[in-house]
């Protein structure tokens, strides 16, 4: 006998936004070349943001807006702007996936150099072969998972009700490229001179010469001499950092900024006043800057491996807490395999996808290639198959994980370097098991988890953009087709603006990956895991003291350890630029209640500062790329800087003067879409 739910479930058919009996232009030229522009823009602008700030911003809005506002102008449909905002989003993910795993290879030394003819081929071949697979894979899970009824893929309703509200999109479009625009000009005039983006203060903890700690009662003999200079950074004056602090909003970008007060409000202070001392002997002179450099190599190879063990303590936690949610996306997906082939025949326009001979067929091929990449990467030959076959297995299961994810919190949400981790985990193992050791173990426990960090992005991405089409009426076999058109491009070209970010970090004076200017704290992790399980580098102690600190945050109940970690990770100056940006948010958010905005009125406001944001970030990042372009330059990079406006441009006067106009942008300018209050609420940003 028929189930209640089964019954009701039987009556109420999905209707989508276009009938399906509708004929209307979808997988067009003009769509398609769209979509690949924003992919490779936005995917450009995300790799330059997750280096910097080891955070990338959901591309899904923005580039609904875009196709909004373009299609608009060339009288498109619908279906056309669906098919564009599919195929502009993925770079985003694509990028994830390659700047949390590529330079891991660099840093962790199995790679010799990050030039074209040294690493292209084989970024692009693990890049490319992992997107293909994110794709596949959610493909033979997709039905299920869009047509549940319990997970409510809050991005993705918000991505169609923009394409439905139409001019209102168009409108928005406004406060996303005047910021471009804007965020790149402050960017570049910092760069020029016109004031100073970062300051450094010295404070002495102790005095060096007379400070000391007696360890034992008055007149005890066992004294340790202490005292030494730290530093702590101004929030840099970043469009791009404000900006992802004001779309995370103040609460998670104050867990992230505790963890650098932690580390440099305890941890840095504390090395530094009791090893003062003896740090003395490796400096040439007693000056704030010597000092300064010290309190650096302290955060980064003492602070920072403890941070390590905190952020696999939060990556484990995160996926505990997710368990059910992981446990609900593997049996749907092992569901949906057993359905005949009967089952999917005659399906209407909105139901037709790739058929499963094609989807296994191309796993098959990925997997031969996949089987060479690896081979060629770490020398070896059975152990690099086994290192496939885990890649395939482990793989298709995290796409499931990341699509189920994606359907309760969204993309912007989905734990993709947890899940990278535990891959990671596995098959360093699985290496240590094989006897495996040095760089081609290294190697090769990197490229799986390159391939399954790219394919788990890609994955979840891909699952909400058939939930929009779903909804609006798209066909998903033309989603697909869309989806492997833009992830082979992003793939082609992903490359290329990490290589300029590291090279000209270098020829600016930098040190490339892993340095100040790109951090990238998530490659760090997986090549500092990959090293230690394999290459027997890691720092144990310290990483085991990361270890317990996790615990102890997660028995005090911290709401995101994961984030605690990361912030001791990054610089002090990023992620306090991106508490302040957060700030700004709760400032804006004030002022909207106190002029007494109605909840339509708050989610145009809302709606408007995500996009200045969005602009701010976007900017930044292009002419970051330019700016990074420009010192292959002989005339602009180190030591022969470009022409400064200013010689000592100023920080408190001039850089202080710059916040202030960003403050009075993001807190004010939002606040003149609010519009009248009898006008029907948009749909909310949730980015």
């Amino acid at each position: 006998m028929s189930s209640p739910v089964t019954e009701l479930g039987a009556k109420k058919k999905h209707t989508p936004y276009v009938p399906e009996s509708m004929e209307m232009k979808e997988f067009t030229l003009r769509a398609i070349l769209l979509g690949l522009f924003m992919t490779v823009v936005l995917g450009a602008a995300n790799a330059y943001l997750g280096l910097r700030a080891g955070i990338t911003i959901a591309a899904t809005y923005p580039a609904a807006v875009i196709a909004m506002a373009a299609m608009r102008a060339w009288k498109g449909s619908l279906l056309e702007e669906n098919i564009a905002r599919t195929a502009g989003s993925i770079g985003e993910s694509v990028a994830a996936g390659a700047i949390f795993t590529i330079p891991a290879f660099l840093l962790s030394k199995a790679w010799p150099s990050f030039r074209p003819g040294e690493a292209y081929w084989k970024s692009t071949a693990l890049i490319m072969v992992g997107s293909i697979l994110g794709v596949l894979f959610i493909s033979l899970v997709r039905r299920g998972m869009v047509e549940d009824p319990e997970l409510p893929f809050p991005e993705s309703l918000a991505a169609s009700e923009i394409h439905k509200a139409g001019q209102r999109g168009a409108q928005a479009a406004k406060y996303l490229f005047w910021n471009i625009g804007l965020g790149g000009i402050v960017y570049i005039l910092g760069k020029f001179g016109l004031f100073a983006a970062d300051a450094d203060f010295h404070v002495g903890v102790g005095s060096l010469g007379r400070s000391q700690v007696r360890l034992g009662t008055a007149g005890s003999t066992q004294v340790v001499a202490t005292g030494g200079t730290t530093v702590f950074a101004a929030p840099s004056v970043s469009p791009a950092y404000l900006g992802v602090g004001y779309i995370i909003g103040v609460r998670l970008a104050s867990i992230q900024f505790a963890g650098s007060v932690l580390a440099w409000g305890l941890m840095v202070p504390l090395l530094i006043f009791f090893l003062g001392p003896q740090l003395r002997a490796y400096i040439p002179a007693d000056t704030p800057d010597n000092w300064a450099n010290m309190a650096d190599a302290v955060w980064r190879y003492i602070v920072r491996p403890i941070a390590v063990g905190g952020m696999l303590v939060g990556a484990a936690y995160t996926l505990f807490r997710m368990r059910a949610s992981l446990t609900a996306g593997l049996g749907k997906a092992l569901a949906d395999l057993r359905q005949t082939a009967d089952q999917q025949a005659k399906l209407a326009r909105t139901e037709r996808y790739m058929s499963s001979k094609t989807v296994f067929g191309l796993i098959a091929l990925m997997f031969v290639l996949m089987c060479a990449i690896y081979v060629r990467i770490s020398g070896l030959f059975w152990p690099a198959i086994l290192a496939a076959v885990v890649m395939i297995l482990v793989g298709f299961f995290f796409a499931t994980v990341s699509g189920n994810l994606v359907g309760f919190i969204g993309s912007s949400n989905n734990p993709i370097s947890g899940l990278t981790l535990s891959t990671l985990l596995i098959a360093a193992l699985l290496m240590v098991a094989l006897g495996v050791s040095g760089g081609s173990g290294v190697a090769a426990v990197l490229g799986v988890a390159a391939v399954v960090c790219v394919s788990s992005a890609v994955a979840g991405e891909l699952l909400q953009d058939f939930k929009v089409g779903y909804i609006l009426g798209g066909t998903p076999q033309k989603i697909q087709a869309a989806e492997l058109i833009a992830v082979v491009v992003a793939s082609l070209v992903m490359y290329f603006p990490l290589m300029l970010l590291h090279e000209g970090s270098i020829k600016a004076g930098g040190v490339g990956f892993g340095g100040a200017e790109l951090p990238a704290p998530q490659a760090g992790l997986m090549a500092t895991l990959a090293m230690g399980i394999v290459g027997h580098e890691m720092a144990w102690p310290l990483v085991v003291v990361g270890i317990l600190f996790g615990i102890a945050m997660i028995m005090m109940q911290v709401k995101s350890p994961m984030l605690v970690a990361v912030g001791m990770y990054l610089p002090f100056g990023t992620t306090f630029a991106i508490f302040v940006g957060g700030v700004f948010r709760s400032i804006g958010d004030w002022v909207a209640e106190r002029r007494g905005f109605n909840s339509a009125q708050k989610a145009r406001v809302e709606n408007a500062g995500v996009l200045v944001a969005s602009g701010l970030i976007a900017g930044e990042a292009l002419l970051g790329l330019v700016w990074a372009g420009l010192q292959f330059v002989p005339s602009w990079g180190a030591p022969n800087h470009p022409p400064q406006i200013f010689s000592n441009p100023s920080y408190l006067v001039g850089g202080m003067i710059v916040l202030a106009g960003l403050a009075a942008l993001m807190i004010f300018v939002p606040g003149s879409a609010a519009g009248d209050p009898d006008e029907p609420a948009p749909p909310t940003a949730i980015m």
